[in-house]
């Protein structure tokens, strides 16, 4: 018999907190409101990017700041518009660095996890690419609250590599039918899925911008656009 599904893994970025709206309003004033978000779109994407190499070549886990800069900077080297170029001065650029810290929830989910604690009795968590001292920035500007946090810099380990979803549950003590995996990216679903979890897409329009999500939607075992029945969901995995 399968075991009952214990905790609940959240990925972070994207799936819990709009990223966008604060990246967006960070970008300098002089951008149309079209080219700050396709900026901020195709930003995220270079991150993803730069982390999906980062794995590939078997490199150790870097400092998020630190590779927000790296990224930043690679990100405007390729960009053709000159006038583009000349807008994000130093001083700019450690601005656009900052505001990652500070990203309000989805209107989805802060009840969604109420839920699922109060109603269910899951234990949540963060399971998410990114620093620890980024994701205490982030639980506190969105006002959300999760039993523990794991960071790719806590476990030393980037996702969607099998060994960082395995070190998790070595430290809850959790089989993988025990757990399901919650995000807005398919790359981490993937991963999870790989190691024996549940996993549930849930579909957010700033992210996963090169996927096909009629292939997404077949591969995990739920695919959502809110979290708003998020807990009844899990509950018939």
């Amino acid at each position: 018999m399968a075991n009952r599904i214990k905790a609940v893994w959240f990925d972070f970025m994207g799936t819990c907190l709009d990223w966008h709206s604060s990246i967006e309003k960070s970008l300098p004033s002089a951008l149309s409101e079209s080219e700050k978000s396709s900026f901020a779109l195709e930003l995220r994407q270079s991150y993803f990017d730069y982390n999906a190499k980062r794995l590939v070549d078997g490199r150790e886990v870097e400092d998020f700041d630190h590779t927000q800069r790296r990224v930043l900077d690679a990100f405007l080297d390729r960009e053709p518009n000159l006038a583009i170029k000349h807008l994000f001065s130093v001083e700019v650029k450690e601005h656009l660095v900052a505001a990652w810290h500070h990203q309000e929830a989805w209107p989805d989910v802060a009840e969604a996890l109420r839920k699922l604690k109060r109603d269910s009795e899951l234990e949540v968590y963060v399971h998410a690419n990114g620093s620890t001292r980024l994701q205490l920035d982030l639980v506190k500007s969105a006002g959300l609250h999760f039993d523990m946090l794991f960071s790719s810099e806590l476990l030393g380990l980037y996702k969607p590599a099998s060994e960082s979803y395995q070190a998790v549950m070595k430290l809850l003590k959790l089989k993988p039918d025990e757990c399901v995996m919650v995000a807005a990216h398919a790359y981490d679903l993937r991963g999870a899925k790989a190691v024996g979890m549940k996993t549930v897409y849930v579909y957010r329009w700033t992210d996963d911008i090169r996927e096909d999500q009629g292939v997404v939607r077949k591969e995990n075992d739920a695919y959502l656009s809110d979290m708003d029945n998020l807990g009844s969901v899990i509950a018939s995995l």
